[in-house]
């Protein structure tokens, strides 16, 4: 039974047209503890930096994986007070190609702009990618940041720059050193490491109407057109992380070009913010780990061991899918 009319349906009151540019967050934090710990504070920082350091109009949509509660009470807050457009909390982990599947076509823009939930955005970050999308031709998506792919899935993109007669390649190790460093050091890499293999691979730089950019992309962060997207979805759903390159050999292969910023415009922050980011969130630094006591140094050493090591992720990761695995088979 219907008592009355919908007042919504008399007066008919026009709806708000989406921004062009819809900001995709996809975010999994099981917990707060190990790996996790500081993952909150990881996710605050990226989205504060998104919300402070963008100026082109966007609705930003959070696709929550079965995060702890604790995380899940903080964006039920930030989009109570209208900062978070359209918040999507998933009973269970899907997965990245999972979230990939909906929100990527669920959300409203004309360009998607995916991020990982531990990304630092500098000022102009959208503006910079939305120029290189709108100069050069069939772009499928473009990064924030240098990265160095493996060159097979930019063949599309060097094809196109060989035969263009507006464009030069150039290779060589050509991007700064701070914008690599910064990069893998987020990744896991030693200062000793990262200083080896800067000079062990290089970069493939393209110019094309007066503008510069690298060939490739990275699927942490990127900036796509939506048509795009809808090309290459869905993706398969067997594991929770998937074959993530998978999205970038589907763009590769419909032809379309993968490149990345000349410089930092993103930078990927890790799951323990580094004393840069800190000082850049304006937030109090994090007191750096102590030296183990005299007394455990040899349990330090042991555990070093490479098979002590296997055995003990092993054992680890046995204990994280009892406890906190979401995906289905």
């Amino acid at each position: 039974m219907r008592v009355g009319q919908n007042p919504v349906k008399v007066s008919r009151p026009p709806l708000p047209p989406p921004q062009e540019v819809t900001v995709v967050v996809v975010n999994f934090i099981p917990y707060l503890s190990g790996y996790f710990e500081h993952s909150l504070e990881v996710l605050q920082i990226s989205l504060e930096s998104l919300w402070a350091n963008t100026r082109v109009p966007f609705d930003l949509l959070v696709f929550d994986n079965a995060s702890c509660p604790e995380v899940r009470d903080y964006l039920l807050k930030e989009h109570q007070a209208g900062r978070i457009q359209y918040l999507v909390l998933s009973e269970k982990n899907v997965g990245i190609p999972g979230a990939w599947n909906f929100a990527f076509q669920a959300a409203p823009g004309k360009f998607v702009a995916f991020a990982d939930y531990d990304i630092y955005f500098y000022p102009g970050w959208l503006e910079a990618h939305l120029q290189v999308l709108k100069t050069f031709p069939r772009v499928g998506m473009v990064t924030g940041t240098p990265v160095r792919p493996p060159v097979e899935i930019s063949s599309s993109t060097l094809a196109w720059a060989k035969r263009e007669p507006e464009a030069t390649i150039e290779h060589g190790v050509l991007q700064a050193w701070e914008d690599y460093r910064a990069h893998v050091l987020s990744l896991g890499f030693t200062e000793e490491e990262a200083r080896r293999t800067y000079h062990e691979s290089e970069d493939i730089r393209v110019r094309y109407k007066d503008m510069e950019v690298f060939a490739g992309a990275g699927h942490f962060q990127f900036v796509a057109p939506k048509a795009v997207l809808r090309e290459v979805l869905p993706l398969p759903m067997r594991h929770a992380m998937g074959d993530e390159r998978l999205l970038d050999r589907r763009i590769n292969a419909k032809g379309y070009l993968r490149l990345c910023l000349p410089r930092r415009y993103v930078q990927h922050i890790g799951n323990v913010p580094s004393a840069e980011i800190l000082a850049l969130a304006q937030k109090p630094t994090t007191s750096p780990p102590s030296t183990p006591h005299r007394g455990r140094r040899w349990l330090y050493a042991l555990a070093d061991f490479p098979f002590v090591r296997r055995g003990l992720l092993f054992l680890y990761n046995r204990i994280f899918q009892l406890y906190y695995k979401r995906v289905s088979e």
